[in-house]
């Protein structure tokens, strides 16, 4: 079995509206055709979020495209998916998310192998005024790249 990481999706916009404290790897329960869905890349990350339901840990808002050829066997696209953590981390989030006002937001969806995986942020909101920080930052590192290349 192959341990290579093939990127399906990512979220973008994650990064954009959060800061990212923590970084954590979770597998998802799928059904056949979500996953042959998946295979093709046709899945959206955007304004999905995790929540600990009753002790699981759940991914709601994630959009998973109907498979073409699974006809009666597709499900609902937006039902919410069971994330595969062991106990003692889905604790660890649970108590972070409780205490310190964290949100768990998915990263990205790759395959680690034959294995659909997620990767999760333990993430702390972003202010406008750290956006704008964030943008001019970017700005400047692109200007004074832009500089070096200029000088050669």
């Amino acid at each position: 079995m192959s341990d290579m990481r093939r990127d399906v999706a990512s979220n973008r916009a994650a990064y954009h509206e959060y800061f990212v404290i923590e970084k954590f790897e979770a597998g998802i329960e799928l059904f056949g055709t979500e996953v042959k869905s998946l295979r093709g890349g046709r899945v959206n990350l955007k304004d999905s979020f995790c929540r600990i339901d009753k002790g699981e840990l759940m991914v709601y808002g994630m959009h998973i495209s109907p498979y073409e050829q699974g006809n009666i066997f597709n499900r609902d696209p937006y039902r919410p998916r069971k994330l595969l953590m062991h106990r003692k981390e889905i604790d660890r989030l649970f108590g972070a998310v409780g205490q310190k006002g964290y949100s768990l937001i998915p990263l990205s969806i790759y395959f680690s192998g034959r294995w659909a995986k997620m990767e999760l942020g333990l993430c702390k909101g972003k202010k406008l005024y750290d956006k704008r920080a964030t943008e001019a930052e970017k700005t400047a590192k692109r200007e004074m790249e832009r500089a070096d290349k200029g000088n050669y």
